[in-house]
């Protein structure tokens, strides 16, 4: 089926002119709707093999958008399918949606410490309005940032050996070094058993891109909200340092560039702290946690997926699960490293 007919399945105005690609996103296509009407659409094939509940994913952004709206924000506007009134339609096999387009809005790849103050407020302020919502929102990925779940995925991969890893003397070092942080890091989980730690709802993909500014560089609304779920904002705080506080990506092979930037973590907590005013004192005690949490989060999932035989992370060479494995313990250690700092710097707001 063309892009026109999937797009009149939604109640647009106007007649559809014209629909070219839009963006390069990874997870799901996605299309800019030209028409002559008074508003241009965003078509979006969403991932099914990702989000295998594709009425639930939806049900959480209707929930959201509607809740951001009722207290006066700027959301996304996703439109009805004029067959079903739901906001995605099928033809049995791909799932499709269409929101509105929003003109004259930008996004920014920049990571520097004015955008990340700027990421710090947005997802803070969006957490803050979400903290009060009414309804009830499932997980669109289930045990998406559970450590607990990823340290015993780690040990099976260990003891299943199923490609002969274990045997590499690099690879028996990194597991110690990783094994001797696991209690530690799997503290979340257990704060949330002791129910001294809530969930909220969270974004779950805190990216400096995934917020639309004006031309004047005021902030408009946050997007892509796929990963919308009850987390730990934990989630929030460390995913975005994860990527934005490390200088280099996370599969540079030149570990000596690996390092955890204080300026992006002090610009973004400045804002984060501005925007999530409703932060219970174990939430806020440990963000210097989450800051290491999600390095060593992902170090584990890498590290397991080389001795698995890479299943799961695409690899372009035999070693890439490796060398990214490497690279995120050692963004770990340099954040490990800060936590003095970052407690005092979060006692000083």
């Amino acid at each position: 089926m063309n892009p026109f007919e999937i797009v009149s399945q939604f109640a647009v105005q106007g007649p559809i002119l014209d629909v070219k690609p839009l963006g390069s996103g990874l997870i799901n296509d996605t299309f800019r709707v030209y028409t002559d009407g008074p508003e241009d659409y965003v078509l979006q094939r969403i991932n099914h093999a990702i989000f295998q509940d594709v009425e639930l994913l939806q049900h959480n952004i209707d929930c959201v958008t509607a809740h951001i709206r009722k207290k006066g924000g700027n959301t996304l506007t996703f439109l009805p399918c004029k067959a079903t009134g739901k906001t995605y339609w099928t033809d049995g096999e791909t799932f499709w949606r269409v929101s509105v387009f929003i003109r004259d809005s930008y996004t920014y790849d920049t990571v520097n410490p004015e955008y990340s103050y700027c990421a710090g407020k947005a997802f803070g302020a969006f957490e803050a309005m979400l903290s009060d919502i009414p309804d009830t929102l499932g997980e669109t990925i289930p045990d998406f940032h559970n450590m607990e779940l990823r340290a015993r995925q780690l040990r099976d991969a260990v003891r299943a050996d199923a490609v002969g890893r274990m045997k590499e003397p690099e690879v028996q070092a990194i597991l110690k070094d990783l094994l001797q942080y696991e209690e530690e890091m799997c503290k979340a989980e257990r704060l949330y058993r002791e129910g001294k730690l809530p969930k909220r709802i969270c974004h779950c993909d805190t990216k400096v891109n995934n917020m639309l500014f004006d031309k004047d560089g005021n902030i408009l609304c946050v997007i892509d909200l796929d990963t919308l779920m009850p987390s730990f904002v934990f989630s929030d705080f460390g995913d975005f340092l994860r990527t934005a506080a490390n200088p280099v990506a996370e599969d540079d092979p030149v570990i000596e560039k690996v390092d955890f930037r204080m300026d992006i973590f002090e610009a973004f907590a400045k804002g984060y702290l501005e925007g999530a005013t409703f932060l219970t004192p174990v939430e806020r005690e440990n963000l210097p946690y989450a800051a290491c949490l999600f390095p060593y989060m992902q170090a584990v999932r890498f590290f397991a997926d080389y001795i698995n035989g890479d299943t799961y992370y695409k690899i372009k060479y035999p070693e890439h699960n490796l060398v990214r494995t490497r690279n995120q313990v050692a963004l770990f250690h340099a954040a490990l490293s800060r936590v003095p700092q970052m407690k005092a710097y979060i006692a000083s707001l």
